[in-house]
């Protein structure tokens, strides 16, 4: 599925956020409305300032996720405050089912969903990777509670986060160069 995603040349944002979304396992909503201003180049991460939760949540961004959006930069920049604007109103950020359209389009409908990023991270960083549970939630924007009951700040544990997710990436270029 990885190579697939690599080879799927649609609506070039499309394109683009189809191959972030397995390397940064937002909510595809959170995805899809990412704001330039909301990406820090030189921390290397995209501040969401609320997701579902209403809490904010850090990102740390892989070197494979930053080239990504090198790659798009100078596409959409200019031109919309969207990282992944809608394909007929860049005001606009892109629709709701580009995702999924562009998942069934590389022959993955009904078997995979944008939404489904999150599930297989959630999976593999702890069964393959053997990340802790307490950071992999925290980095998919769940609550979590330490001992005493109260929910963790996002920004906690950034460092840690950032290591998960840089080899999270790694690891899904492992998988990718399989054969």
């Amino acid at each position: 599925m990885l190579k697939d995603i690599d080879a799927y040349h649609g609506h070039y944002a499309t394109s683009a956020a189809l191959k972030l979304s397995p390397l940064v396992f937002t909510r595809p909503g959170d995805l899809r409305q990412m704001l330039w201003d909301q990406i820090d180049f030189a921390k290397t991460q995209w501040e969401l300032p609320t997701t579902k939760n209403g809490a904010p949540l850090v990102v740390p961004l892989s070197e494979q996720a930053i080239a990504i959006l090198r790659q798009i930069e100078p596409i959409t920049k200019h031109r919309s405050p969207y990282v992944f604007p809608n394909a007929r109103d860049a005001k606009r950020p892109m629709s709701n089912v580009a995702i999924k359209a562009a998942l069934d389009r590389t022959g993955y409908g009904g078997k995979m969903t944008a939404h489904g990023f999150r599930a297989m991270a959630r999976t593999l960083l702890q069964e393959e990777l053997r990340y802790p549970v307490y950071l992999i939630e925290m980095q998919l924007g769940h609550r979590v509670a330490d001992m005493h009951g109260r929910a963790y700040n996002r920004t906690e544990f950034l460092d840690e986060r950032r290591s998960m997710m840089q080899h999270w990436a790694n690891y899904l270029d492992e998988l990718k160069a399989r054969d």
